[in-house]
C-alpha cells in the first residue's frame, strides 16, 4: 500500500514527464554543471587538495560534453523559431525585431557549437575548434543581449498598462493579475539572461568574471530553467 502511494503519486507522474524531455535533462545537468564549477573555484580559493578538486573538474567537462551532444541538431528550432517571429505581423515591432535577435544568436551559436562535436568528443581534432568556439559563444551573447533587450521592453510595456488600469472595476482587477503575472514572468527571464550572459562574456574575456561567478550565476539561471520547465511539464 505504501508502495502504491508512493509510485502513483502525482509528484512521481509530473517528475516522469519532466525528465521524459530533454530540455528538463538539460536543465538538470547544467544545473550540476555550472554548481562543479563553482564549488570546484571554491576548493581551489580555499587550498583543498588537488583530490578533492578533481572529481568536481571532471563533473563540470563530462556534464558539459554530454550537454553539447544532447543540444546536437537544435540550432535548426531556432531558425524555424526566427523565421515564425519574423512573418508574425500582428507582434509589437520591437518585440519581433528582438525575438528574431535572438532565435538568430541562439541559433548561431548552436551551429558553431555543434561544428565542434567532433572535436570534442576526440572522434576528430580540428585545427579550427577553438576559433570556431570563439564565434559561438559571440552568437550567443548577441542573442541573450537581443532577450535582454526585449525583456526591458516589455517590463515598460507592463508598467504603460498598469498607469491604464481602473482597479475599482471587476475588469481592471483581473486586468491588474495578468500584468503581475506577466511581469513576474519577464522579471524571471531577465534574471536568467543576467546571469546567462556572464558565461559567454567571461568565455570571450570581455569582462573579467572568473569561475565562482560564472559558476554561481549559471547556477541560478539553470534552477530557473528548471522551474519553468518543471511548470510547464505540470
Amino acid at each position: 500500500m505504501v508502495a502504491d502511494a508512493v509510485i502513483y503519486h502525482p509528484t512521481i507522474t509530473h517528475y516522469l514527464k519532466f525528465v521524459s524531455t530533454t530540455v528538463g535533462r538539460d536543465k538538470l545537468l547544467r544545473t550540476l554543471q555550472y554548481f562543479a564549477r563553482f564549488y570546484a573555484w571554491y576548493l581551489l580559493r580555499t587550498n583543498a587538495a588537488k583530490t578533492a578538486i578533481q572529481p568536481w573538474e571532471a563533473m563540470k567537462k563530462q556534464f558539459g560534453l554530454v550537454r553539447k551532444v544532447l543540444r546536437a541538431g537544435k540550432n535548426v528550432e531556432h531558425f524555424k523559431a526566427a523565421a515564425l517571429a519574423a512573418d508574425n505581423k500582428t507582434m509589437d515591432p520591437v518585440l519581433r525585431y528582438t525575438a528574431v535577435g535572438r532565435q538568430l544568436g541562439y541559433a548561431g551559436y548552436l551551429s558553431m557549437d555543434l561544428l565542434t562535436l567532433l572535436d570534442a568528443t576526440g572522434i576528430k581534432k580540428s585545427p579550427n575548434a577553438k576559433r570556431l568556439q570563439q564565434e559561438a559563444y559571440r552568437f550567443w551573447a548577441a542573442g541573450i543581449t537581443f532577450s535582454i533587450v526585449g525583456q526591458l521592453y516589455t517590463l515598460w510595456q507592463l508598467k504603460q498598462r498598469e498607469q491604464k488600469v481602473d482597479r475599482k472595476e471587476g475588469e481592471g482587477v483581473v486586468e491588474g493579475k495578468r500584468i503581475a503575472k506577466e511581469r513576474a514572468a519577464s522579471r524571471l527571464q531577465l534574471t536568467s539572461d543576467l546571469c546567462d550572459i556572464t558565461v559567454p562574456l567571461a568565455a570571450l574575456a570581455w569582462v573579467n568574471f572568473d569561475d565562482g561567478i560564472v559558476g554561481l550565476a549559471g547556477t541560478v539561471s539553470s534552477l530557473i530553467g528548471v522551474y519553468s520547465q518543471w511548470n510547464k511539464t505540470a
